[in-house]
């Protein structure tokens, strides 16, 4: 006999059980589990060095990156995946990589979201089954579920989108099966949204061409056999290898020769050489009000809040399905109602702020968002540069889930906070301390002793301005002999920086420069294999590496990297924005 009962909005259909894995906190499936094992590998997670294999997984959503959908996929086919996911509400990520999983390869698991109080409901129970739209929670192991009712899948019926002539011709075949599968996959999406109709996009910036493991690249070869060509002008995100230098740089095969024949399919299909995780900064970057579909998150978070283009958080394999048709659900941050912030933050009065700020900022703010869009009062004199919302942008991106930021008097829709927010009162306002943001700094410094063996910058993709601030820092220095120093940044970044002199100043200095690919997917040898300590001042990579290469990390601002790089020892100094809050701290527990 349960214990809970709680009827849901399911979102894939199917049966299964298992023990409960229970958590208050979104979880990014990249970075954050294991593709090929299912641990949690997300060090900052409640669920830290937790199995989802076979477990009935709650979490409230997902978060942080677009590539989540990916690694799902690969766990649904090699067997690592959890028995069902349950959300407490729609989740867009998670559900496309089960949705691909079923429609292409036909396989699945169930997804359910419970809404706030079914979710909080789970927390103390031991064992969960899920069945369509029913949860059922218990004390101890249930029944066995019979073989014919477990993973069964049925394709409800579609509601009523409103479709265009061309969009019936994608769906009845008559563009080609790739873009027939896409069309499809973007109607359930549509549905499980609740878009009514599709919209015309200019552009698209493609995510899944990340290697996760051979599911991405069965997927994209499956398209590329079926003849998939992109309808719209197409950048692909980094790849996981420096594409033309992997052999060189001392990358295994292994790795090296699929993550590149992943690339050259997405090639294919039609899509752009630009292997940047920064597509802002190419010369295709969108306008103003421009209706684009970009994944990868930080690029998502920059495109909405810092150019004002309008996408979703794409996941990684609707990017290519609505690159295949040009064709995209009118919901969410397409919509001006849906891009209007409902949460208010405060910021405290800081003196002294440097580049660490922005990135350390962004990641406690994400932390404190979820999904909520947030407009941010207090910086409105600070005058942030674009590198500083870029750090800023990222960051957030990786401990929330929301699609986009406002700040008072800097970004295009947020003139004023009355306006970020349409008029309306917000649901909540929130005020950080530097108290707050001290214990945020001291999260993400999770290295447990001075030295610095590699100093790790560009995540995301450097720019040119920043290749000129550090330059400026590096010249006339060298670094430290047993220190290795690493930029990765875009092809055509490095080669405008080639042009400015700034590479020759900073190979002098002993930097690396690394393109095609980005820090979240970069391991060993480019880390050097004896390296126990890194140091960034990227706040996305500070919270990923930790699980992603198993280092322990030094954050801090860029100057304080070029230091370090120098002498091969972080300094440990706080900066003076954060000094009051540390001395207060002192203060208070003598």
């Amino acid at each position: 006999m349960s214990e809970v009962s709680l009827n849901g909005r399911c979102l894939v259909t199917g049966s299964a059980q298992g023990e409960l894995l229970y958590a208050d906190v979104g979880l990014s499936f990249w970075g954050g589990v294991e593709p090929f094992t299912g641990e949690v590998i997300d060090r900052h997670h409640p669920l830290s060095g937790q199995f989802i294999s076979g477990r009935v997984l709650a979490i409230p959503s997902g978060r942080g990156s677009c590539t989540g959908s990916s690694v799902l996929l690969e766990l649904i086919l090699n067997g690592h995946a959890p028995a069902a996911l349950v959300f407490e509400r729609v989740e867009d990520i998670l559900t496309l990589g089960v949705l691909i999983a079923e429609q292409m390869f036909g396989h699945s698991i169930p997804v359910i979201s419970l809404g706030e109080a079914g979710f909080a409901a789970l927390r103390n129970t031991a064992f969960v089954r899920v069945e369509d739209d029913r949860v059922s929670g218990f004390s101890s192991p249930p029944p066995p579920l019979l073989r014919d009712q477990t993973n069964q899948t049925s394709h409800r019926p579609l509601s009523q989108i409103s479709l265009t002539e061309t969009d019936q011709g994608f769906l009845d075949g008559a563009y080609g099966k790739a873009a027939q599968v896409a069309m499809g996959i973007i109607l359930r999406m549509a549905e499980l949204q609740g878009a009514t109709e599709l919209l015309d996009i200019t552009q698209a910036h493609i995510d899944g061409c990340i290697y996760t493991g051979p599911a991405s690249l069965r997927f994209a070869r499956q398209l590329v056999a079926w003849g998939a060509r992109v309808r719209v002008p197409t950048t692909l995100n980094s790849i996981s290898v420096d594409k033309r230098r992997w052999r060189e740089l001392g990358v295994d095969p292994a790795l090296g020769e699929p993550a590149s024949q992943l690339g050259d399919a997405y090639l294919e299909m039609g899509a752009r050489v630009s292997f940047t995780c920064a597509p802002y900064l190419l010369d295709s970057a969108p306008e103003l009000g421009e209706q684009i579909v970009w994944a990868e998150s930080n690029a998502v978070v920059y495109a909405n809040s810092v150019i004002g283009a309008r996408t979703l958080k794409y996941p990684d394999y609707l990017d290519i399905c609505i690159a295949l048709t040009g064709r995209a659900p009118k919901i969410g941050c397409h919509l001006t109602q849906q891009r209007l912030a409902t949460l208010r933050i405060d910021v405290p009065a800081l003196d002294g702020v440097d580049d660490s700020f922005y990135p350390l900022f962004g990641y406690h703010v994400g932390l404190l968002c979820g999904a909520s869009i947030p407009v941010i009062c207090g910086l409105e004199t600070k005058a942030p540069t674009l590198d500083d919302l870029k750090a800023f942008g990222a960051a957030f991106a990786t401990t929330s889930a929301a699609p986009m930021f406002h700040i008072t008097g800097v970004t295009p829709e947020a003139t004023t906070a009355e306006l970020a927010l349409g008029g309306h009162a917000p649901d909540k306002t929130l005020s950080v301390s530097p108290a707050d943001l001290l214990h945020s700094w001291r999260e993400l410094n999770s290295a447990q002793t001075p030295a610095v063996d590699a100093v790790t910058l560009g995540n995301p993709h450097f720019s040119l301005s920043e290749c000129a601030t550090l330059a400026h820092l590096c010249s006339s220095q060298r670094k430290h002999e047993n220190v290795a120093i690493v930029i990765t940044c875009g092809r055509a970044t490095l080669e405008r920086a080639q042009q400015a002199g700034y590479v020759q100043t900073l190979e002098n200095f002993g930097v690396q420069f690394v393109t095609d690919t980005c820090w979240c997917m970069l391991g060993e040898p480019v880390i050097p294999p004896t390296a126990r300590n890194l140091m960034t001042n990227s706040g996305k990579y500070a919270h990923y590496a930790p699980g992603l290469v198993g280092r322990r990390v030094h954050f801090a601002s860029l100057a304080e990297c070029v230091d370090s790089a120098i002498t091969g020892v972080a300094s440990g100094r706080l900066p003076a924005w954060l000094m009051a809050a540390h001395q207060a701290e002192v203060s208070a527990n003598v």
